[in-house]
């Protein structure tokens, strides 16, 4: 059951949000020819949906363009000829439900619905529907457009032929699709990243370094080298052997709590939330936040090509 027909005239998908990662999502199918409805109930936030998409796509320098259309509620799509459904509204775990029950009463059966959720696992925002093999977690990375990495992650209940199909989407769309077989919190990537943020957190906690002394570690030391290959194919290139003698001295001293480090709850409880206060690990202007976005989003870029060739 399942298969994605990917002929042109069935190349059409929902994405529900039109939010910042539900604009980006929508940029990438539209970017492979795709014809993209979006669901989005707040008035501001759909008027501001083409001119978002129109720079993403720009942005991705896209030549083949599908049609974009916008709607206020999920009734008013064509689901008759919705392909794939992708859930980007806001991380509160009833509304998230609320959309899915919407969604597979008015979806045709066997096509995939999918959740961008980073923080619910998807068998709970899929618990009361009856299609649960029809469910996945397809997680995007921000900006969801220029990150090649999609998390397809699949619950007890999901159909591992329909996963395989989602994951096949994903790479003819120019991602770069994981299958995450087990769904378990934070997935696969987050799972990494959170766990070097531990560390990292704890680094500066300690006074061992300084928040830009971490950043600079990671980026030009072994973050640098995570571009051409990943830590398990680039270990095999030092030694496996090396990188177990080096365990056996360095894993008893790292951090190793089950609850968010003091250093962080502390600006969490100050209001110091990064950008969108101005103050966090760094402090910023309006200068500096417009400055660093824009280099942040051309290395991501150029990041890309590499990846692409």
């Amino acid at each position: 059951m399942g298969d994605i027909d990917l002929r042109i005239e069935k190349r059409r998908a929902a994405v529900i949000g039109g939010g910042v990662m539900g604009a980006d999502i929508a940029v990438v199918f539209l970017s492979g020819g795709w014809s993209v409805h979006i669901v989005e109930p707040f008035e501001k936030t759909r008027n501001a949906l083409p001119e978002k998409i129109r720079s993403g796509l720009g942005k991705l320098k896209a030549k083949g363009e599908g049609n974009l259309f916008i709607a206020g509620q999920l009734e008013n799509i064509p689901w008759g000829e919705i392909e794939i459904a992708v859930e980007a509204v806001p991380e509160k775990l009833k509304i998230k439900r609320d959309v899915f029950a919407k969604m597979e009463s008015l979806s045709r059966p066997g096509i995939p619905l999918t959740s961008n959720s980073s923080g619910f696992p998807i068998s709970d925002i899929g618990k009361e529907l009856k299609t649960r093999n029809r469910l996945l977690g397809l997680h995007f990375f921000m900006p969801a457009h220029l990150a090649p990495l999609v998390e397809v992650v699949c619950s007890q209940a999901t159909d591992p032929g329909l996963a395989e199909n989602v994951r096949a989407l994903m790479k003819q769309l120019g991602k770069r699709p994981v299958l995450v077989k087990k769904d378990i919190p934070g997935f696969l990537a987050n799972r990494i990243q959170h766990a070097l943020m531990r560390e990292a957190l704890s680094l500066v906690e300690k006074g061992i370094a300084a928040p830009e002394d971490v950043d600079d570690a990671v980026r030009y030391g072994f973050g640098f080298r995570y571009i051409a290959a990943g830590p398990l194919r680039q270990k095999d290139l030092t030694g496996v052997d090396t990188q177990y003698s080096a365990a056996v001295t360095i894993y008893p001293d790292l951090c190793n709590d089950s609850f968010p480090s003091l250093y962080i709850a502390e600006k969490v409880a100050a209001g110091h939330l990064g950008v969108k206060a101005k103050k966090g690990f760094y402090d910023w202007t309006d200068e500096e936040i417009l400055e660093f976005k824009g280099k942040y989003e051309k290395a991501l870029l150029k990041a890309l090509e590499i990846m692409k060739e």
